[in-house]
C-alpha cells in the first residue's frame, strides 16, 4: 500500500493551488505504489501497416514476422479508453470542519487528484458542480489542458443553498449518452432512497459508479465535550444541547445511514468509500484504480 504519511489533507491543503496539491498527491501515490499504475492503459495499436523508409524498427511486429516472414509496424492509435465524469456536491452543508480542512475542500483535493491521474491515464474527465441544481457542466475531455479547466472551476467554488442530489443525478444520467464511469463525491445529506434511484439511473444507462461519501470527523462521532449550539448550515435551524446526552444514539442513526448507502449500493453493483475528512487522499486514489482496472 502507498504511505499515507505525506498525503494527509492537513498537510496538502498548505499548499497555495489545486493544481499543486493535485500533483503533490498523484505523484506522492505513485511513488508509494512503486510502479506506474498507467501501464497498460492509455495505447493500443489499432492495425498493421508494411514497414517502410523511416519507421522506427523498435515498432517491429518480430510475433508477425515469424508468422509471415515480412516486416509489419505496429499503428498505434491514442485512445482514450474510458469516459469519466465527477460530481461534486457544492452545497453549504459541504462547507463544514471540525478540524483544518472543511469536505468541500477535501472534495476539491480529491476530485482535482482523480482528474490529474485520470487524464494521465489519458482518458477523458468531465466535471459537474450542484447544490440544488446543476452549477457547472463540462464535458468529459482527453487532453491534458483540460485539466486547467476543470482546475479553474473547482478552484472558485461558490457554495450553494441546499443539497437536491436525485434530480441533478438523473439529469446528468440523461446527458451523458457515451457508457463511462461516474465519480460521486458528497456528503449524501439528502433523502438516501431518492440518491439510490438517481445511481440507479447511472447503472440502467450502463455506467459504472462510485461514490466517495464525505465526512467530518465529528459526524460520525458527535465528540463535543461541552453544551453545544448546533446550526443546520442549509436551513439555519439551530437546537442547543448536551452532545454526551444524544452521542450513542446519534453514532448509532449515524453509522445506520451510512451502512444503509453502503448495502444499498451494493446491491446496484455500486462502489461505496466512506471517507472522513482526515482520511490520507492515497485511500481514494487506491479504490479508484481498483475500480479503473475492474473495468479494463
Amino acid at each position: 500500500m502507498p504511505s499515507g504519511n505525506i498525503l494527509t489533507p492537513e498537510i496538502i491543503s498548505r499548499l497555495n493551488n489545486l493544481s499543486l496539491k493535485a500533483k503533490f498527491v498523484v505523484e506522492g501515490f505513485i511513488v508509494g505504489l512503486h510502479k506506474s499504475p498507467y501501464h497498460g492503459f492509455s495505447v493500443e495499436f489499432s492495425e498493421h501497416r508494411a514497414y517502410g523508409a523511416g519507421d522506427e524498427i523498435r515498432h517491429i511486429d518480430w510475433k508477425l514476422w515469424g508468422k509471415t516472414d515480412r516486416y509489419f509496424i505496429k499503428q498505434f492509435e491514442e485512445e482514450t479508453n474510458l469516459k469519466s465524469y465527477l460530481l461534486i456536491d457544492q452545497s453549504l452543508s459541504m462547507t463544514y470542519k471540525s478540524g483544518n480542512v472543511t469536505k468541500l475542500e477535501y472534495a476539491q483535493i480529491l476530485a482535482a487528484s482523480l482528474g490529474y491521474l485520470m487524464l494521465k491515464q489519458q482518458d477523458a474527465v468531465g466535471l459537474t458542480l450542484f447544490d440544488d441544481e446543476i452549477r457547472v457542466n463540462i464535458p468529459a475531455r482527453s487532453k491534458r489542458s483540460h485539466l486547467n479547466i476543470i482546475l479553474s472551476k473547482m478552484q472558485n467554488i461558490k457554495p450553494g443553498p441546499e443539497t437536491t442530489i436525485a434530480p441533478v443525478l438523473h439529469k446528468t444520467a440523461e446527458a451523458i449518452k457515451k457508457r463511462g464511469l461516474i465519480i460521486l463525491i458528497s456528503d449524501l445529506f439528502d433523502d438516501p432512497d431518492e440518491i439510490l434511484s438517481g445511481l440507479q439511473h447511472f447503472r440502467y444507462k450502463g455506467h459504472e459508479v462510485v461514490v466517495f461519501h464525505v465526512l467530518d470527523p465529528q459526524e460520525l462521532t458527535l465528540d463535543f465535550t461541552q453544551r453545544t449550539r448546533f446550526r443546520d448550515m442549509e436551513s439555519g435551524e439551530e437546537i442547543i444541547t448536551d452532545p454526551w446526552h444524544i452521542q450513542s444514539d446519534y453514532q448509532k442513526s449515524m453509522e445506520q445511514f451510512c451502512d444503509y448507502m453502503k448495502s444499498m449500493c451494493r446491491q446496484r453493483n455500486i462502489d461505496y468509500v466512506r471517507l472522513s475528512t482526515d482520511s490520507p487522499l492515497d485511500m481514494a486514489l487506491s479504490e479508484y484504480l481498483i475500480k479503473r482496472k475492474r473495468i479494463g
